[in-house]
């Protein structure tokens, strides 16, 4: 049977460059992005693309049916720092969709689902270094609380009604392409940009705040790895946890200064260094990386060099 792609989020951080590789893969005729609104125009433009309500249950039904979708990637979700500000909605915009899709999963429509938790899942309790992949979660913000509970109910799904899910506890994503998504680990990609444009930069967390970090293209990578692996490979449908490197901001532009010797760091933490407090500083992906043969091609310092090759390239060109 032929793969044909659902992705709702399209227009999102992850969304965005995900719908690239997936048509790129599968063919444009067999990836249609959806998204609430038209926000990114080469999403948009480029494929199929509808217009989607996350939280429309008839809608996304409807999509499944009239494209004969086989798997459904739901990148929907208000992220960490956003949802701290809405917490009702986020719980309902990061819950029911998941359960709109796991219950058309149920119903025989869908093949295969991939959704995406995150590091958020776990909390002040949990050990920082190297954290395990099963190990106490006390998630203290809005979006990891929706994440676990997001996670235990795929697991649920999997086991009571056969529904292939897939999931990967996402780091701190870092990408050239698409603007922050409203997360914790979002000054890991505004630096970069104001290191061309203003030669300095103020961090909100402090200099110390050490965090599990990605650059998307490895993102993406285990994204599709784990959705193309055979299904007996796929033994935990709670949600991998996924790693590529750890830093702190200080970190970051110790490597930023190799390119850019005179610049400039600060730091102001916000209300954001509370929640990167409660998170892991690594993570423990030894089950993904023998589960499903994930290996990160990306560290901090090839990232440094890849975002400023890319940004220079294509947005500050001028």
């Amino acid at each position: 049977m032929k793969t044909k792609i659902l992705i709702i989020g399209a227009c999102g951080q992850i969304g965005t460059e995900l719908t690239k590789k997936l048509r790129e893969i599968y063919g444009i005729e067999n990836v249609v992005a959806s998204d609430i609104r038209k926000l990114n125009i080469d999403v948009v433009n480029d494929g199929i693309f509808e217009v989607v309500n996350a939280l429309d249950y008839n809608q996304i039904e409807h999509l499944v049916e009239q494209y004969e979708i086989t798997d459904v990637y739901l990148m929907a979700a208000l992220l960490s720092a956003t949802a701290e500000k809405n917490p009702a909605f986020a719980w309902d915009l990061n819950m029911n969709s998941l359960f709109h899709v796991l219950n058309i999963a149920k119903a025989g429509k869908i093949k295969k689902i991939f959704w995406p938790s995150s590091i958020a899942v776990f909390g002040p309790t949990t050990p920082s270094q190297n954290t395990p992949q099963y190990t106490v979660m006390e998630p203290s913000t809005v979006y990891g609380i929706s994440k676990q509970a997001g996670e235990r109910w795929c697991e649920y799904y999997s086991h009571q009604y056969g529904v292939d899910v897939r999931s990967i506890r996402y780091p701190g994503l870092i990408s050239w392409v698409s603007e922050p998504g409203g997360g914790t680990t979002d000054y890991a990609v505004e630096i970069y940009h104001k290191a061309i444009t203003e030669g300095k930069y103020t961090s909100f967390l402090s200099e110390k705040s050490a965090l599990p970090m990605m650059y998307m293209d490895d993102a993406i990578k285990a994204t599709v790895q784990i959705m193309q692996a055979p299904e007996e490979q796929i033994k935990i449908r709670s949600s991998y946890n996924l790693s590529a490197m750890s830093f702190t901001p200080e970190e970051v532009a110790t490597e930023i200064k190799k390119h850019y010797p005179d610049f400039k760091m600060s730091y102001e933490p916000d209300f954001r260094q509370k929640i990167a407090d409660s998170w892991p500083a690594s993570v423990d992906d030894s089950s993904a990386r023998e589960d499903w043969n994930w290996q990160n091609d990306f560290n901090l310092e090839n990232m440094t060099t890849e975002m400023f090759k890319n940004l220079k390239e294509h947005k500050y060109n001028d």
